[in-house]
């Protein structure tokens, strides 16, 4: 994994990035795209075509052994032993305190395989805590992140893109759901998942085939106005689909029940899990903050770190704030008081030196038609 201090990793896809005339920024201990047409118009596409991403910076994470599914369960606030083989759950692993460490995905490949991915900063220190945690238990722990590529699919034009090229049954692949073939004759593992609210594909290889499965989605998808996508509209689209990012609104000091992700602490599942005694007690107790979507009513954008109140009263902080180009308006996602949380409440957020109405709305912002 990238070490402190040491310059960015590139992805086996960077020079195809630069080749498209992408600006790269660091990210994560990695350089990346941010963007190559623009935010807006990749945006745009994803929403109405299809993008392709280059998600390589992500963790892999391999967890083998007649104990695996036991000690997933030890380590991370799921259970990944009741997934069927070929099935993914969303997942996070805490620390013993009950803050998150990372929110991660977790695949049953087969009935004693497991993959869980983290996110690009994440990934070292989660792989040390599994490590840590699992010790004990008749299983094998593979960091495969450097091995291991990752290409997505996102939009409506996804399935149609991708079929062609895969011997998969596309339209009976689940979403949430895997399943091992191959990419433009490459041996892959496709999965229905992703970050961005619409359907879509990640397609995990082996590095040295990471070219041939950008290329071939590239040259099935363009004639049909698929565009490569970087990291500022993969943001843009995550936060219109109310999905979280780690470092804005998940960490340390964050609880899932403060994040509204409650649902993934299976506090009900049999044995002992780190972070059990902090989560049930917060479960308990009930939630210091909430975290809550916002419609900004005036002129401004609402960016990380701005302060909401409620008359004169600081209510909380915003963690994520964009121009919704869907939408057409300024939104963000904050955390309140519980007693500020209730849609349609009317608070104030401070941008440059004015308090901004904005309302409390629903997550997510967007969601796809079906």
């Amino acid at each position: 994994m990238a070490q402190a201090n040491a310059a960015p990793l590139a992805t086996p896809l960077a020079d195809r990035h630069l080749a498209l005339g992408a600006k790269m920024v660091e990210f994560g201990g990695w350089l990346m795209p941010l963007q190559y047409s623009g935010i807006l118009d990749e945006h745009r596409a994803v929403r109405s075509r299809a993008g392709i991403f280059d998600l390589s910076h992500m963790g892999e994470l391999f967890v083998d052994g007649k104990d695996a599914a036991a000690a997933l369960a030890y380590a991370l606030t799921t259970d990944p032993g009741s997934l069927a083989v070929g099935r993914a759950h969303y997942s996070m692993i805490c620390f013993p305190e009950g803050g998150i460490l990372d929110d991660l995905i977790v695949y049953r490949l087969a009935a004693e395989r497991f993959m869980v991915v983290a996110n690009a900063a994440n990934a070292g220190a989660v792989s040390d805590a599994l490590a840590e945690r699992i010790s004990g238990f008749s299983v094998v722990l593979d960091d495969g992140s450097l091995a291991t590529a990752l290409v997505a699919i996102q939009g409506p034009l996804a399935a149609g893109v991708l079929a062609p090229l895969t011997d998969i049954a596309v339209d009976e692949l689940r979403y949430y759901s895997a399943m091992e073939g191959t990419v433009a004759g490459v041996p892959a593992l496709i999965g229905r998942t992703g970050y961005t609210g619409e359907d879509g594909f990640e397609i995990f290889v082996e590095v040295a085939a990471a070219t041939r499965i950008w290329d071939a989605l590239m040259v099935a998808g363009t004639p049909k106005g698929v565009v490569p996508v970087g990291l500022g509209a993969r943001d843009t689209l995550r936060l219109e689909a109310g999905m979280p990012l780690y470092g804005n609104e998940l960490g340390r000091d964050t609880t899932p029940y403060e994040a509204g992700l409650g649902r993934v602490v299976k506090l009900a599942k049999e044995g002992d899990f780190v972070g059990r005694e902090a989560l049930n007690r917060a479960h308990e107790i009930g939630p210091r903050r909430k975290l809550v979507g916002l419609i900004i009513r005036g002129r401004g954008i609402a960016r990380h770190g701005y302060e909401v109140f409620v008359d004169d009263r600081r209510s909380g902080t915003v963690t994520s704030g964009t121009q919704s180009p869907t939408l057409n308006q300024p939104i963000a996602m904050a955390y309140v008081a519980p007693s500020d949380a209730e849609p349609g409440t009317i608070v104030s957020v401070g941008i440059r030196d004015q308090r901004v109405p904005a309302e409390v709305v629903p997550l997510p912002f967007y969601r796809r038609a079906t």
